[in-house]
């Protein structure tokens, strides 16, 4: 059978799609390889939510073009969001595409490897995507062994109007409340020890399917799978946090105790004409009823800086708002004016060199409350999962605090396990240990290992999510 190869870019949620046509190809008897070179068919999963994912989703389309052209490579496939915006320009301007499918085709990846679509055909249903995978959805896992993703819900309704997410996606809908669980439970019998939970808004998770509370319901079930470790969301909307979901974060250890609040901005008015909602005082409020009901709460959000009509007394409520909620993990993105999203024909726009000033402006105010917070945290003993050795360096080990989520926040760096005198001694990627800070770097704890668990017994993975041989792919391929 043929060889193919994924490029998967941007959030985990396009992740997940990526892992799902692997599953689909795999169990047909196809090969997979992390090499380009190798590769008969290449995969292209793309991103288009603001316009430097555009320009990488285009770069990467261009390099697999070239082993088409000069390698091994039969077929070039291009899939994702960039499918959904650009369909047609895509095959006219990039002859060696030979087929496209969107977020709504996932399924349909082994038609189009085997040729039953042709290139110049449509696979694509023109209303809005509705595809949804479920637990026995073949998927291969290209996150290390012990974390994955679940993708609870598909697409979203609010209308914000910076965003071209529901164009991409479709409409709001979310997957049963059991195919969910099954899932997290196959995860969690072939030695998953953290799921994150993911969707455009998990915090409505199970409304069109009439579960009031859908969410905390799904939580405190997910809480009771012995074999995970951590159990986490992303991301959820301001004007959904209710008592019942924070109740129930605060009731259960197997609950991380870690929220992701995409605000988005400050001033009233920024907001209203993003079509969001909430003011500075509205989400100071919701900060402290977090930290009260849930002590010791880390907290992420991210902003998006220049809107348009953002004034200079706009960002300086904005600033301002950041320095009292004293977040502790925070991403800003430059307004990027996407022509299908709704806020394109708004006046007053911000130039790129205000916008950028304001980004760094925020970031800087930011980094030094990291830092404070983070200085606070040194002497202490902590739990953290063990991830392995660095990437960064071949002398320590990484790990993550349960506040830290994966791949988006910081990480602590293991210098030292105590009692451990050799390797085979080390405890496995997925272990809860107890860490004793010993110093900051930027964004990072600096630590060493105390005690941890007693190394698990190997498990058997389960058939529906058989793990690549080195479960450490991401990116999946690489061209070098």
């Amino acid at each position: 059978m043929p060889k193919v190869g994924f490029v998967s870019l941007g959030c985990p949620k396009n992740l997940v799609d990526s892992e799902v046509m692997m599953g689909i190809l795999v169990r047909a008897g196809y090969e997979l390889t992390p090499r380009a070179a190798d590769a008969d068919v290449l995969v292209v999963n793309t991103c288009s939510f603001i316009a430097p994912a555009q320009q990488e989703s285009v770069q990467s389309i261009l390099e697999m073009a070239e082993y088409k052209k000069f390698g091994r490579a039969q077929k070039l496939i291009v899939a994702g969001c960039m499918v959904e915006r650009y369909r047609n320009e895509i095959r006219e301007q990039i002859p060696e595409v030979d087929a496209v499918i969107g977020t709504g085709e996932v399924e349909k990846i082994l038609e189009v490897c085997e040729g039953e679509i042709r290139a110049d055909a449509d696979a694509h249903d023109p209303e809005s995507p509705t595809y949804l995978y479920h637990d026995l959805t073949p998927r291969i896992l290209t996150t290390p062994s012990h974390r994955a993703y679940i993708k609870i819900n598909e697409g979203c309704d609010h209308p914000c109007t910076f965003c071209v997410i529901p164009q991409l996606r479709g409409k709001f809908r979310s997957r049963r409340f059991e195919s969910v669980v099954h899932e997290a439970e196959n995860l969690a019998a072939a030695g998953v020890r953290e799921i994150s939970l993911i969707g455009q808004d998990t915090t409505y998770y199970g409304e069109d399917l009439g579960i009031r509370d859908g969410l905390p319901l799904l939580l405190e079930r997910l809480a009771q799978v012995e074999d995970l470790h951590w159990v986490r969301f992303l991301y959820c909307y301001p004007n959904r946090i209710t008592n019942k979901l924070l109740d129930t974060i605060a009731a259960h250890p197997r609950l991380v105790k870690y929220l992701d609040i995409p605000l988005q901005h400050a001033s009233r008015s920024v907001l209203a004409r993003m079509k969001r909602g909430g003011s500075a005082d509205a989400f100071l409020k919701i900060l402290e009823k977090i930290r009260k009901t849930i002590p010791g709460v880390s907290i992420r959000t991210s902003f998006i800086a220049g809107f348009p009509g953002e004034t200079e007394d706009d960002f300086r409520v904005l600033c301002d708002f950041v320095g009292a909620a004293e977040f502790d993990w925070m991403g800003v993105f430059a307004f990027s004016d996407e022509d299908t999203a709704k806020s394109f024909p708004l006046g007053n726009k911000v130039d790129a060199r205000t916008i950028e000033r304001r980004r760094k402006e925020l970031m800087a105010i930011q980094k030094k409350l990291s830092a404070r917070k983070l200085k606070q945290r040194v002497g202490q003993r902590l739990q953290a999962m063990l991830e392995g050795p660095s990437k960064d360096t071949d002398l320590v080990w990484e790990a993550r605090l349960e506040g830290m989520a994966p791949e988006i926040d910081g990480k602590v760096y293991i210098t030292d396990f105590e009692g451990v005198n050799d390797a085979e001694q080390l405890p496995a990627p997925g272990t809860l240990a107890t860490i004793e800070v010993t110093g900051t770097k930027d964004y990072d704890l600096i630590g060493r290992v105390v005690d941890f668990e007693a190394r698990p017994s190997s498990v058997l993975p389960n058939v529906a999510h058989p793990p690549l041989a080195n479960n450490n792919l991401f990116p999946i391929l690489s061209s070098r």
